[in-house]
């Protein structure tokens, strides 16, 4: 699993190091969060449909691009999985007996595929523990970094381009419009920021070189994040020089492999699955993730509740809501009479748990009331500052949109005479 300060997000890497919320000390990177933690994944089913992300075969090779899009320093050429003497290291030949045996793949397609794998120093070096003194948690900082007028013009752009999609998803799913517009945001600026790693030697360097020995778990997940990589690269889903993130998070909403296994869908009916290429297919994706991990139709991701002074002693830092209202309010929680309305109370009858945003270098926290949708949020990302970003960088989107739409019906008003 990941850690908030070791994963953050590809493009905000150094914009939010400040901001990470570790109250949730799992993984950072969501849509990444359905591999298995115990051996590798079971074999999809056949009739998943393709997918093919990334550049089609013949129109260049990823292992020739670097983190800045030039040319890969040399230390990044050596193999990822060869011994000294040029012979397949011996954890990597048990991984592919394991995978192979498991999910009935050829073992020498297998070794074909991974004998291509660089080991590549810049992934090991922004996935490891950064060094010397802890840097302090600020929600303002990161919340003013992501939501920002850049991200938020975009975004405006990127809901006009695809409203028939995104209104079709929050019929289909129940999710709304802002959110699933505030996660592709802040995953990759509206497609602006999908990394340009080769995924097979992100993946093959954190699986079989983690920079931190002390967490074996981590090395066993991106191992199991490889062996549903080469899955779909196996089974033609997925091209061999995919490009992603340093972490392996692939397309628009930076699925792992993991997730696309398990969540991606075809929006369009194509046959094929584009993460990269399709809003439509993005777009469908993360709804159905955020519903297949809780999300409720109807709800809102914040409870109109006004807390007690103390509301710091109600947080439990867990990701899944722990109190009932009744709870809530013995402990002294109100309804927020300036809260933004909701339509529907149905929350009231739902589990919910209270957040702190903290600013640690003021010893303050900000602190909201999170629904079951909130949570929801957090197993995309395993971050309170994360979830709560995207609810308020839609937020902010919906606002503008609502803000151009009053001045475009303005202008059109006739004017009396």
């Amino acid at each position: 699993m990941f850690t908030c300060r070791q994963l953050l997000q590809l493009g905000l890497i150094t914009a939010l190091l400040t901001g990470c919320s570790t109250a949730q000390d799992g993984p950072a990177h969501a849509a990444g969060s359905s591999a298995s933690q115990a051996g590798i994944p079971a074999a999809p089913d056949a009739s998943v449909p393709r997918i093919r992300i990334g550049p089609p075969p013949g129109e260049g090779s990823a292992s020739t691009i670097g983190s800045e899009g030039g040319a890969v320093p040399a230390d990044e050429q050596r193999s990822a999985v060869a011994a000294s003497d040029g012979r397949m290291r011996a954890d990597v030949q048990a991984f592919i007996q394991q995978l192979a045996g498991e999910r009935g793949l050829p073992a020498s397609q297998l070794t074909g595929a991974l004998a291509d794998a660089r080991y590549s120093p810049t992934v090991a070096r922004l996935i490891a523990p950064a060094p010397g003194r802890k840097v302090s948690r600020s929600w303002m900082t990161y919340r003013a970094r992501v939501v920002e007028p850049k991200r938020i013009g975009w975004g405006v752009e990127f809901w006009q381009d695809n409203a028939d999609t995104l209104n079709q998803a929050a019929q289909r799913f129940g999710v709304p419009p802002a959110i699933i517009v505030g996660i592709i945001g802040v995953e990759t600026l509206y497609g602006r920021n999908m990394g340009n790693f080769r995924v097979l030697d992100a993946l093959s360097t954190l699986a079989f070189d983690y920079p931190d020995p002390s967490k074996p778990e981590r090395a066993q997940m991106f191992q199991s994040q490889l062996a549903d990589f080469l899955t779909l690269v196996l089974q033609g889903k997925l091209d061999l020089q995919t490009q992603g993130s340093y972490a392996g998070a692939i397309g628009m909403p930076q699925f792992m492999p993991g997730s696309i296994m398990n969540y991606a869908i075809d929006g369009d009916g194509s046959g094929h699955i584009d993460l990269t290429n399709n809003p439509r297919d993005a777009i469908l994706s993360v709804a159905n993730f955020l519903v297949q991990h809780g999300w409720e139709r109807g709800r809102p991701v914040f409870a109109p509740v006004a807390l007690p002074p103390d509301a710091g002693r109600l947080v439990d830092g867990g990701l899944a809501p722990t109190r009932t209202w009744p709870q809530l309010q013995a402990a002294g929680a109100t309804l927020n009479p300036n809260g933004i309305p909701v339509a529907d109370n149905g929350w009231q009858q739902g589990m919910l748990g209270v957040i702190d945003l903290p600013e640690e270098s003021a010893g303050t926290a900000e602190y909201r009331t999170g629904t079951v949708n909130f949570f929801a949020l957090t197993q995309y990302n395993h971050s309170y500052f994360y979830a709560t970003s995207v609810a308020d960088l839609g937020a902010a989107i919906q606002a503008r949109m609502a803000a151009v739409a009053a001045r475009s019906a303005q202008l059109n008003t006739p004017v009396d005479r």
